[in-house]
């Protein structure tokens, strides 16, 4: 398993971010390692119909399986909130792709400190 270099996952997310397309407040970029030492980008693409938003985690990771690669062994969330963590929606993606020791990591500003969590500490109780 390769080792996550968060700074540069975070350097990846943060100019990810940059390419988000949204109509709320929060931009979001997200940047995931698979297991061969890989990494894919992502962004939230927001809809003009919400229900049809494209959250930033979930874009990392189908790049990721659309260039034949996986699993995901770390994900890093760049998004400037004083908390934040994936939607149930993105762990049950990241739980199906990456497993529950798939390391979550977020950053709220770029150059700050990165919290680190395993997949299966942000859903206990999930039904894997």
């Amino acid at each position: 398993m390769t080792s996550p270099d968060w700074e540069f996952m975070a350097e990846a997310a943060w100019d990810a971010r940059e390419n988000a397309r949204v109509y709320g407040p929060t931009r979001v970029g997200a940047a995931v390692l698979c297991s061969n030492g890989r990494l894919f980008v992502g962004c939230n693409v927001e809809h003009r119909f919400r229900s049809h938003d494209v959250h930033a985690e979930v874009n990392a990771l189908t790049t990721m399986v659309a260039a034949g690669e996986g699993p995901a062994v770390a994900l890093l969330i760049a998004a400037e909130r004083d908390r934040f963590t994936p939607c149930g929606s993105c762990l049950d993606w990241i739980f199906e792709l990456g497993g529950p020791d798939c390391l979550v990591a977020f950053q709220p500003a770029k150059g700050t400190d990165v919290s680190v969590h395993r997949a299966s500490e942000l859903m206990p109780h999930y039904p894997y």
